[in-house]
């Protein structure tokens, strides 16, 4: 029986932000991607994707994967533990918890949604990723046009309202892998840095020739890190 392997996408994301990278993991994984967008907060985001795997067995291995906001979801999930967990990557994310700054600037970004949805998401495009081929910008583009501008709204307030899981972060022992583009602006590496010095079994890997949208612009960099996590299936 093959683990499973649980994704957590981000925010103006569906499942096509972890479509690359989950075709090339069906081989050793049950691939489950959980669908956040009608969750109002970060904890709903969680019981959502432990939902999605009520059904595995408690001997069953699970590995998170969480990216961006979905980080924050699988941050809250390894705080808040409802089953055992063999190990867990985080993705351009941070554990810190929103600061004055942040909130004034998500309150800027929720007034662009409303005032001009589309231009927003070319603007997104553009700095979250590095020098993206025109077919990988327009699927992002596409995706998050799709996703819609009253679930970026709550995705942002979500994670305006995140809790603090440092202290339990410092507390986890199963082996977490930290991913960062070596050009991301949003969480730029420094915020993995400090991942890497808070959690006691991580490890950092630093994407070469990518922004923050790892998933799509770097999806066999990701898969291998990811694919190194996983046990072998049993019988």
């Amino acid at each position: 029986m093959k683990p499973v392997l649980l994704l957590l996408a981000g925010m103006l994301n569906d499942e096509r932000m972890w479509a690359p990278v989950g075709d090339a993991l069906h081989d050793v994984a049950d691939v489950r991607v959980a669908d956040p967008r009608s969750a109002p907060s970060i904890a709903a985001m969680a019981h959502a994707a432990w939902q999605c795997i009520a059904d595995v067995d408690a001997q069953r291995p699970v590995v998170l994967a969480g990216f961006s906001m979905g980080g924050y979801v699988a941050m809250e999930m390894l705080a808040n533990p409802r089953r055992g967990l063999h190990a867990a990557a985080l993705l351009s994310t941070s554990a810190r918890p929103e600061t004055a700054e942040g909130r004034v600037a998500r309150e800027k970004a929720i007034g662009a949604m409303r005032a001009d949805f589309p231009k927003m998401v070319d603007g997104l495009v553009q700095w979250g990723m590095h020098q993206p081929g025109p077919a990988v910008a327009e699927q992002l583009r596409q995706m998050c046009l799709d996703v819609g501008a009253e679930t970026g709204i709550r995705q942002n307030r979500a994670i305006m309202d995140r809790a603090d899981h440092r202290a339990a972060l410092a507390q986890l022992r199963l082996p977490v892998h930290l991913l960062c583009g070596q050009k991301d602006r949003i969480t730029p590496p420094a915020l993995t840095e400090e991942l890497l010095a808070l959690v006691p079994a991580s490890t950092a890997h630093w994407i070469a020739d990518a922004g923050h949208m790892l998933p799509l612009e770097q999806p066999g960099a990701v898969a291998q890190v990811l694919r190194s996590l996983l046990p072998p299936a049993r019988s």
